[in-house]
């Protein structure tokens, strides 16, 4: 009883033993291979599992979840012949954990690899110039090529991104200088078209400011000709007033006419800025009296008196009883 109770005892912790390796717990982010006689037969997913004990076993447990590898600084030669030393990171994700497995062996080595090579083959068909001013096309460029090359192997990479490049220093200060001259040079040009443009509004306002005191000086003289005509008219229209007055015998009309004239001299005499020595008339009686003078010879002029020659008023009364505009005492 008591051998059999041992024997009881041995299957039992037997029977676990080969129960607890049968079964596998595959933790989240990882695939697990399965090998039955050193053949693949099954990938195991996240969570408990059970596989036959005793023949098979575990073969790969693969990462599915994205990592990132380090490319290392290399030189390139682009195609001008520049050398350059460059480096960068790889992004890749195992989607076939079989393929991954066996496809290839030490698969981050042989990506890592890869990428180095395509790196040098991209960059070195391309000018310092495109390096350096298009890392978007050399990162995509190198993402396709790198990424149809792994495929095979259950394998996607995700991003390919160059992270330094660095010219040699000699180059770099070649490039310093060149790009000052550039900055100068456009400094240069904006400043001479901002001249040439200060030039040209300066023209500009020249040309309108002559334009518009050309048409003030065209409005002004035609103003001062329709003035001068307005008073012509004005003059010429007073003129056949008086001789038409003249003609119909009205004397007083003249008067007024030769008076208003005499006047007028005289203010123009006396507002003369050269004049030293100005003559007035003594008297106002003058004035009236050279105004019937010039009447009388008026009236002879137009024929409104009688044959004799005389008036009744007497042309020598009117002219000897009065002194002259510019008598002198």
């Amino acid at each position: 009883m008591g051998a059999f109770s041992a024997f009881a005892l041995i299957v039992i912790v037997l029977a676990v033993v080969v129960i607890l390796m049968g079964v596998k717990s595959v933790p989240q982010g990882m695939e697990w291979t399965v090998e039955r006689f050193g053949r693949y037969t099954a990938t195991l997913r996240p969570g408990l599992n059970l596989i036959v004990p005793f023949v098979d076993r575990i073969g790969n447990k693969v990462n599915m979840m994205e990592r990132v590898l380090d490319v290392p600084t290399q030189e390139v030669i682009t195609r001008d012949n520049a050398m350059v030393s460059v480096d960068g990171v790889v992004f890749f994700q195992v989607l076939d954990a079989a393929k991954a497995s066996y496809e290839v062996a030490y698969l981050e080595n042989a990506i890592l690899q890869l990428t180095m090579t395509n790196v040098r083959t991209v960059m070195g068909s391309m000018d310092l110039d495109e390096l350096l001013s298009q890392r978007d096309k050399i990162n995509a460029k190198l993402l396709g090529v790198v990424d149809t090359a792994t495929e095979p192997w259950g394998v996607k990479i995700t991003r390919i991104e160059i992270k330094d490049i660095t010219p040699p220093a000699a180059m770099v200060e070649a490039m310093t200088r060149q790009m000052k001259a550039e900055r100068d040079k456009r400094a240069n040009i904006l400043e001479a078209e901002g001249v040439r443009q200060s030039q040209i509004l300066k023209a500009e306002g020249e040309k309108q400011g002559a334009i518009l005191a050309a048409e003030g000086r065209r409005e002004s003289a035609f103003r001062d000709a329709e003035a001068r005509e307005r008073a012509a008219e004005a003059e010429a229209k007073a003129t056949a007033m008086v001789s038409e007055a003249i003609a119909k015998g009205n004397i007083q009309a003249v008067n007024y006419f030769i008076a208003q004239k005499y006047v007028e001299a005289l203010t123009r005499i006396g507002s003369a800025n050269n004049n030293k020595v100005v003559f007035l008339p003594l008297e106002a009686t003058g004035i009236i009296g050279s105004i019937g003078g010039i009447a009388e010879l008026a009236k002879q002029a137009t024929g409104l008196q009688g044959p004799g020659g005389s008036s009744s008023g007497g042309s020598g009364g009117g002219g000897g009883g009065a002194r002259g505009p510019w008598e002198q005492r």
